[in-house]
């Protein structure tokens, strides 16, 4: 078949259009939505681990796509972004992005090695030591209401009850129950006070903290229950990241001109 010369330029035109419309996943007043965009958010779904690809999350996102485009047009017409507070937002959310992809390139760039991160669980397992204690505690404000609840305790009173009703700490409504923890997670003098008390045992003076005044009593001892390197080791990489992090800013802070 030969075309004639219109038919021949509408076709040439048709097949070089072809692929800028192949590109196209739909258009809103005239707006194209590329594939390409899609294909992003995509890509950002399935690296989260919820979704895989499919041709209904590629539907779902095309729509939300649309709808928001449509939106968008709307109130590009009414002015919205001209207000004053919508460009603040938007500065707002634009520093946080760009901030957000620096950071994270900067973690991809300084990754935490698990010699490192090995080495973190070592320090912390000798910092938690090898046994876990439950204790109860009252805090009061001074020595002399600590001595008061001392007297109480030994005359019979219940030490939960006396935590209720006169401890000036949060575990007050538990009966002064801190539950199960390491002498590590206790300030110094609190912790020294615990240790030496035995089974059931409460302590016979005020145990003196920048908090307060203490009276303790120990519940129980047992071995200390810490988890395997493996079962914590992407919480340990999380925290040195955080570290890592916490210094790059301090370091930038430090080198900025600040008046």
């Amino acid at each position: 078949m030969i075309l004639k010369p219109a038919r021949l330029i509408v076709a040439l035109v048709a097949l070089s259009a072809a692929p800028a419309f192949a590109q196209v996943a739909a258009t809103v007043n005239g707006k194209p939505i590329p594939n390409s965009k899609i294909d992003l958010i995509v890509k950002q779904v399935v690296a989260q681990g919820k979704q895989t690809d499919t041709p209904q999350l590629r539907d779902a996102i095309k729509r939300d796509l649309i709808n928001r485009e449509v939106l968008i047009q709307e109130a590009d017409k009414q002015g919205f972004g001209t207000r004053a507070d919508v460009k603040a937002a938007l500065d707002n959310a634009r520093q946080s992005i760009i901030i957000n992809a620096m950071l994270a390139d900067y973690v991809r760039k300084n990754p935490v090695k698990e010699a490192d991160a090995r080495a973190e669980y070592e320090r912390y397992k000798s910092q938690m030591g090898d046994k876990e204690y439950h204790a109860r505690h009252i805090l009061v404000p001074t020595e002399e209401e600590a001595k008061g609840v001392i007297a109480k305790l030994k005359t019979g009173s219940k030490f939960e009850d006396l935590a209720k009703a006169q401890s000036k700490d949060g575990s007050a409504a538990n009966g002064g129950d801190l539950d199960w923890a390491s002498p590590a997670n206790f300030v110094p003098e609190f912790s020294k006070a615990m240790v030496e008390l035995k089974k059931g045992a409460i302590t016979e003076v005020p145990v003196k903290t920048q908090f307060g005044y203490h009276v303790i009593k120990l519940e129980d001892s047992r071995a200390a229950k810490i988890p395997a390197f493996d079962d914590v080791k992407q919480q340990v990489v999380e925290q040195m990241q955080q570290r890592k992090l916490a210094q790059f800013r301090e370091e930038l802070m430090k080198k900025a001109t600040i008046k």
